[in-house]
């Protein structure tokens, strides 16, 4: 039996996760994930290999630091967190994670990105509907991913790994980033939608209240995603796209 899909006309507001949801920059970074971390492993002899599986559950989702010492932990592997400064060279915590950012915008520049054309018809409807858009990312490249895309006239609200570093927001799956995006929204979390692709996301947008939460299987598996707490799970988002007869709530059956 298909699953029962909320109707996003009754949300005050959508909340967007962006790597993975809106623009396939997911891919772009895992490779780069895959490129420094095979790298450093090889340098200092860490085993087992890092896989794919190691990017959903330690690095997917959360703040680029936090990412490289979740990864890292899981290794038993400790050394210096070091400065946001550090240069890319630097082993250390921000070095590491600096030295990833610098590939990821490296091939975010060269190659560009558009969004997932299922995504893209899904925002134009909702602002067609007048219903407030927002992103919550974990990512400080959020603003040029959206400018690259050429989707950023569709969110009055953007909360991205440069807004929580400023603002002392912990990282996802912490409830901070997904309530701050409500916040700046105005909305009601209780009478809005999130919808993230990462385990660590849909944990966040749930901790802040979130009653509906879709989770987009891009890799993960919709069993991953709902034992992480999402109440429905799609694999495109134009399966959210809506008819012109709405039902009279938000809720799923």
């Amino acid at each position: 039996m298909p699953e029962s899909l909320p109707d996003l006309r009754r949300a005050e507001g959508v909340l967007f996760d962006l790597d993975g949801v809106l623009t396939p920059t997911a891919e772009v970074h895992m490779r780069a994930w895959q490129a420094v971390f095979d790298a450093v492993f090889a340098r200092w002899g860490i085993t087992p290999p890092y896989t794919d599986d190691d990017y959903y559950a330690y690095v997917d989702g959360k703040k680029r630091y936090d990412g490289v010492a979740s990864l890292l932990r899981s290794r038993n592997v400790e050394i210096p967190w070091g400065e946001i400064s550090d240069p890319p060279e630097a082993e250390t915590i921000c070095g590491i994670g600096n030295r990833k950012n610098a590939a990821f915008a490296a091939s975010l520049r060269a190659e560009g990105i558009a969004p997932y054309p299922g995504s893209l018809a899904l925002i134009q409807q909702l602002q067609a509907h007048g219903i407030p858009q927002g992103v919550v990312s974990s990512s400080k490249n959020a603003e040029e991913v959206l400018e690259t895309a050429r989707i950023s006239d569709f969110f009055t609200v953007v909360v991205d790994g440069g807004v929580a570093e400023r603002d002392g927001l912990a990282s996802k799956p912490s409830a901070d980033m997904f309530r701050a995006g409500a916040l700046a929204l105005g909305v009601n979390p209780a009478e809005s939608v999130a919808i993230e692709d990462a385990l660590a996301g849909v944990a966040s947008a749930l901790a802040a209240g979130f009653v509906i939460v879709v989770g987009v299987d891009r890799g993960v598996g919709p069993a991953a995603l709902r034992e992480a707490g999402a109440t429905v799970v799609v694999d495109d988002l134009a399966q959210l796209l809506f008819d012109s007869s709405p039902d009279d709530t938000l809720e799923t059956a």
